[in-house]
């Protein structure tokens, strides 16, 4: 982290919302230590109500939440604090979510797992110039077995069903989930 202070500007307020808990209050530790005054959500409705009561500068909100859809607190954040900066963060990275998030409001869009830098420099980054790439992005190999580990998951586990989803032979996902994950 840099040792010069960054410019958050008069309203340092961040809301997190995000339902994976150990994240969450790391991710929070870390942007205090920031600069950013922080406040926590772990569901779209605890979102909407902060949104609703202390509209926030910056906002960093998971697209998947247990309760909905992340997109939803980003509408109404928007709707109270038109400069809000929100970057919406998510596991299941698509371009037509990308797109959707973008078109009512956010200012990036930011694939999991992505560290307090990232985030920093997403909320930071102004509108002519494009945030530095990461220091240590995964690879496509790695993408590509996050996503495939993340559909098998959401189909309970059953491969079958994981194949038909994700257009793939059922014998050949086998012997990708029968592998160990790449770096």
């Amino acid at each position: 982290m840099d040792t010069e202070p960054l410019d958050l500007g008069p309203d340092k307020t961040l809301l997190l919302v995000d339902d994976d808990e150990a994240f969450v209050k790391r991710l929070a530790k870390a942007m205090e230590k920031r600069g950013f005054v922080v406040e926590t959500a772990e569901s779209v409705a605890a979102g909407r109500a902060i949104a609703t009561a202390r509209p926030p500068a910056y906002a960093v909100v998971d697209l998947r939440l247990e309760d909905g859809n992340g997109l939803d607190v980003v509408e109404l954040l928007r709707e109270r604090r038109p400069d809000a900066r929100i970057v919406v963060l998510t596991g299941y990275g698509a371009i037509a979510t990308a797109v959707a998030a973008v078109k009512i409001g956010a200012i990036d869009y930011l694939a999991k797992p992505a560290d307090a830098t990232d985030v920093t420099n997403a909320l930071l980054a102004r509108k002519d110039e494009l945030p530095p790439p990461p220091d240590n992005p995964m690879s496509a190999d790695r993408v590509r077995w996050e996503h495939i580990q993340r559909v098998y998951e959401l189909c309970d586990r059953n491969v079958s069903e994981t194949a038909r989803r994700l257009n793939m032979h059922r014998r050949t996902l086998q012997r990708i989930l029968a592998k160990r994950s790449p770096k």
